[in-house]
């Protein structure tokens, strides 16, 4: 027997154990030992039951993800033929589930007649999260099981549930009384099947799905779940195949779930989604700190400025168990802070999201302190004041006088030079950039952005805790708005520009958010408030002094104290939270296009959507090549983390790829051309995006 299965036959059972570190991914070559050997028992007279276990404790955490968009995905023997074999063997095939069963190994546990899982398994169908969908009979066999809308919610959410809940929904007929004791359990189990002659059980025999269901009830769903799925492919496959279940007999259930699989797989939705997994394993993977003693250890945090930002970034520690100091000068600035901590947990006590009790233990993590000489004993301590240089400055002299030696000085700041900030103090090891995002207890991204000076074990200590905290942290060399924001800038300087020469503020943000960006970039100047990105261009008006019309409309906004949905009015004029068109900032445009002898006229959709996305991309082509991102997919991680861009489309640079570099420079070229003076100084390509195009390169990479 292949060492990827350990079979051996005690007492009249057959244990099969996957043994495919690391997660006993069911790829060719474990497919074809398992299936032999599954086969081999029923052939056994001295077999009575099969049972299916993890040697290393786990069971399977399905297909290989390398294998899609190879023709390994589909050889033989692929995973839908192995489990069609397996279902009809005619002796009892118990799945003894350890630690987790997911996705095709979850669709393997279904195809066994009877499954036991240990208390602490997890178990769930998370193709929907690759924009695939369940290949191998999981649309088929699980509605089969458990029901059709019980299992179209877990197949749509991607979700990963336990085992009381799994065996409550019928999907676990038991629960081992440990981990230890699953396989052992299993037996048992084996054996009183053997002794009341159970059936094989297989899915043939099972309920219709649909028995259950008013007449409606898929369509309904479609018409009520459809507006949320925009323009994903991935679920609407998945309601195709449950329909499937519910109307033809299993055998050619399984015939349609596998070619809508094949339709799924070769989408472009899914190649995106798997760049992104792939891109989230490569961030973990960083020069600077492979090599890295992680010798500085993060038990105690303490975070200065006790705004929404600060109180988001303390709770994101205490959520899992870490104390931390929360600190402001202002008395009642950080009285608001912490009332405003405790009413958001305080919310999710209200939604179940958590027990009062642990609201209270998440509470008393927090420590809110008017003095810096209590942040004496904290190893990491994150600034989020505001965004200038000089009040950034002086946190950092106050907290040199108090740090103990080896504390780590973190700066939140989105657009300053942090080199200059790690210059101002006698410990420049200790500095580095921890740029959260709004609101901090939310959002996954962290940009993790490096002073020359910052000292490896540093980066990986930083690393390690925005882990720990739930985060994606992403490293960022040292630039101004270091790679999110740089590339926000000509992001939201062309949708400004737009606005000038005849676009409105709803169509440029129905262009960009057709394309299913989470909003579009005057919804998202209000909301991060136009206070805020008047500070980041003040921070950087040298650069931008030679256009006089950069952003213009944000500026008199600005002067006139509408600062966005904080204020009421920005770009648009809001009631509560939603908002509409403002006659006004369109008089307001044409005012200013006149001041700056801007000629108006229709802008068409295609217009706006070259030109704001191509000109991010291109800036984080240039960031590449600067160094500044260690890698394409770095920049893809951020913008889809941090600015909304949609994973289904994998991020603006794999999105280039896709749309062809060589589309991109040309349109870039051609705005150079058609905007006169105005595209001279703001459209011009990236010198690695031209190297890319003349070698005939198809993937952003440094060469």
């Amino acid at each position: 027997m292949c060492d990827l299965i350990h079979y051996r036959v005690v007492d009249g059972l057959a244990l099969i154990g996957l043994d495919r570190a690391p997660v006993n991914a069911l790829d060719q070559t474990l497919r074809a030992a398992l299936i032999d050997a599954c086969e081999r028992a029923a052939t056994d007279i001295a077999v009575g039951a099969v049972i299916l276990y993890g040697v290393q404790g786990l069971f399977s955490a399905g297909t290989d993800i390398k294998e899609f968009g190879t023709e390994a995905c589909f050889a033989e023997p692929d995973l839908p033929g192995i489990l069609t074999r397996l279902s009809a063997l005619h002796k009892p095939l118990i799945a003894a589930i350890g630690t987790f069963a997911l996705g095709g190994g979850l669709e393997l546990a279904l195809a066994c007649g009877y499954r036991i899982g240990a208390p602490d398994a997890r178990l769930g169908l998370s193709e929907i999260n690759l924009g695939l969908m369940p290949g191998a009979g999981g649309t088929q066999r699980l509605p089969r099981l458990i029901g059709a809308e019980s299992a179209l919610n877990l197949i749509l959410s991607g979700e990963q549930i336990d085992a009381e809940r799994a065996r409550m929904l019928g999907i676990l007929d038991r629960i081992s009384s440990s981990t230890e004791q699953l396989l052992e359990e299993a037996r048992a189990y084996a054996n009183e099947l053997i002794e009341c002659c159970a059936p094989a059980r297989p899915a043939e025999a099972w309920p219709n799905p649909a028995e259950d269901l008013p007449d409606d009830f898929l369509a309904r769903y479609r018409v009520e779940h459809e507006p949320r799925w925009k323009s994903r492919l991935a679920p609407r496959l998945v309601l195709s195949a449950l329909e499937a279940a519910c109307l033809l007999p299993l055998e050619e259930g399984l015939v349609r779930e596998l070619t809508l699989f094949k339709q799924a797989e070769a989408s472009r939705q899914s190649k995106a989604l798997r760049h992104v997994f792939f891109a989230e394993q490569d961030a973990r993977r960083t020069p600077r700190i492979d090599t890295a003693d992680p010798s500085r250890k993060i038990n105690k945090v303490a975070v200065i400025g006790a705004g929404t930002l600060g109180g988001g970034i303390a709770m994101s520690f205490a959520d899992v168990g870490i104390p931390v100091a929360l600190m402001d000068l202002d008395g009642r600035t950080l009285d608001r802070g912490l009332k405003r901590v405790r009413e958001n947990y305080q919310l999710s006590v209200k939604r179940g999201k958590l027990s009062a009790v642990q609201m209270q233990q998440r509470m008393e993590l927090l420590f809110g302190t008017l003095d810096y000489a209590d942040l004496s004993d904290a190893d990491l301590i994150i600034e989020a004041v505001c965004e200038k240089m000089e009040s950034k400055h002086q946190v950092f002299l106050a907290l040199e006088s108090v740090c103990k030696p080896g504390a780590i000085l973190a700066t939140n700041t989105s657009s300053l030079d942090i080199d200059a900030l790690a210059k101002m103090v006698s410990r420049p090891q200790d500095v580095i950039g921890m740029h959260f995002f709004s609101p901090a207890n939310v959002m996954r991204l962290v940009e993790i952005v490096l002073c020359q000076t910052t000292a490896p074990d540093v980066v990986t200590a930083v690393m390690d805790i925005a882990r720990r905290i739930g985060k994606l942290p992403v490293i960022s060399g040292n630039s101004a708005g270091s790679i999110g924001n740089r590339m926000l800038e000509p992001y939201a300087r062309e949708a400004h520009r737009l606005v000038l020469e005849g676009a409105t503020p709803v169509q440029v943000d129905a262009v960009l958010t057709s394309l299913d960006l989470n909003m579009g970039v005057f919804s998202m100047l209000d909301l991060a408030g136009i206070d805020v990105s008047f500070l980041m261009r003040d921070a950087n008006r040298e650069a931008i002094a030679h256009d006089q019309s950069y952003c213009c409309l944000a500026e008199e906004l600005y002067a006139l104290g509408r600062y966005g949905q904080k204020t009421g009015r920005g770009f648009y004029l809001y009631e509560g939270r939603s908002p509409r068109e403002d006659r006004e900032v369109i008089m307001l445009a044409e005012q200013l296009a006149r001041e700056h002898n801007v000629t108006r006229r229709n802008i068409e959709d295609l217009e706006i959507h070259d030109r704001c996305l191509f000109v991010m991309i291109n800036e984080g082509i240039r960031l590449l090549d600067e160094g500044i991102a260690l890698r394409a997919s770095d920049i893809d991680l951020v913008w889809i983390n941090g600015y909304g861009f949609p994973a289904h489309l994998g991020g603006p640079m794999h999105y280039a790829e896709q749309l062809g570099l060589e589309t991109v420079l040309s349109r870039i070229h051609h705005y150079r051309s058609a905007l006169g003076e105005y595209g001279e100084m703001w459209f011009r390509p990236a010198a690695l995006l031209e190297r890319l195009v003349a070698a005939g390169r198809s993937r952003i990479e440094i060469f």
